[in-house]
């Protein structure tokens, strides 16, 4: 007898219509695939994306696991009817994505590449921005996205310091933790990089306070969550110069409203929530593998911690 699956996340089927049954037939899984529920207590396994309009999870009492298609889970996770395990996901394609959005805008604001390229008065000037070892990088968050940036960053020679709230140890990068160690890492950053989750603790992280511990001009990317930055603090530091630049990817509203000042700041740029996304063919081996591990007994990757909230 094979396994039935709900996937709810009906937004993004055809994107997985053909990929999922045959990622599963691969692992030799014998599946029944639902759009709809049907008998709730006959589903085994939920994929899943906070989107989904199914938010009651107590009809669902023999499903084995809750598979997110999102990295993140902040939207689901406090969620008090879904009492079973709950997995994010992770996947080859989310990270390469992640490492070449923040690579790419990196190189950006190191480079200085908008004076070249939106140069209206045709001004010649030879000025060389500094090599990428003296332009130190501060990467907030030091889970799988932001461990693997900080890598790629640090292999074209940019002198990275990985934070976060507990201690980590990534081999060839200088890792702080704690309020001390955030606030030693922002004041030697001329970029930070924001990929924290979003939880109580986090929320805020950049305050006026912490950002005023930044060298004056530093530049800000975030991709990681759009509370992260307190949205007033930082439109103040880049009107007082403080922050030089802005790249933004998320927000605390999606769409970003169209009267938000984000839209019309000169040292602001907003990406429309682009950094990473999940791509059907590396997840579905990952639902894949997390179905088969759940029939064989076996522990489920990425498994959320519902104290730390990720």
């Amino acid at each position: 007898m094979g396994v039935t699956i709900y996937f709810a996340a009906t937004a993004v089927w055809p994107e997985f219509a053909d990929l999922l049954p045959a990622a599963l037939a691969q692992a030799g899984i014998e599946a029944r695939i639902l759009l709809e529920p049907g008998d709730p207590a006959a589903v085994d396994y939920i994929i899943y994306a906070p989107s989904a309009a199914l938010q009651d999870f107590t009809p669902f009492g023999n499903c084995k696991a809750v598979l997110s298609l999102w990295a993140g889970v902040e939207r689901i996770v406090g969620n008090t009817t879904l009492t079973q395990p709950l997995c994010r996901m992770v996947d080859d394609g989310l990270t390469e994505g992640m490492v070449e959005w923040v690579v790419g805008h990196t190189l950006r604001h190191h480079l200085g590449m908008d004076r070249h390229i939106i140069n209206p008065g045709h001004v010649w000037d030879p000025t060389c921005p500094p090599l990428a070892r003296e332009r130190p990088v501060a990467m907030l968050g030091m889970g799988a996205l932001g461990t693997a940036c900080a890598r790629a960053l640090a292999a074209l020679n940019f002198p990275v310091t990985g934070w976060s709230r507990s201690p980590k140890e990534v081999a060839g990068i200088r890792c702080l933790h704690g309020e001390a160690g955030l606030e030693a890492g922002l004041r030697g950053a001329a970029i930070v990089v924001l990929l924290l989750p979003k939880t109580p603790e986090t929320e805020n992280v950049l305050d006026a306070r912490r950002l005023g511990w930044l060298p004056k001009g530093a530049v800000i990317l975030n991709p990681g969550r759009g509370p992260l930055i307190d949205d007033a603090a930082l439109l103040a530091a880049l009107d007082a110069g403080q922050v030089g630049h802005a790249t933004l990817d998320v927000f605390r509203v999606e769409p970003l409203p169209q009267d938000h000042p984000y839209w019309t700041h000169p040292r602001v740029t907003v990406t429309p929530h682009i950094a990473a996304d999940t791509r059907a063919l590396g997840a579905s081996q990952v639902l894949v593998e997390n179905i088969r591990r759940g029939e064989a007994g076996l522990p489920l990757l990425h498994r959320v911690d519902r104290g730390l909230g990720y």
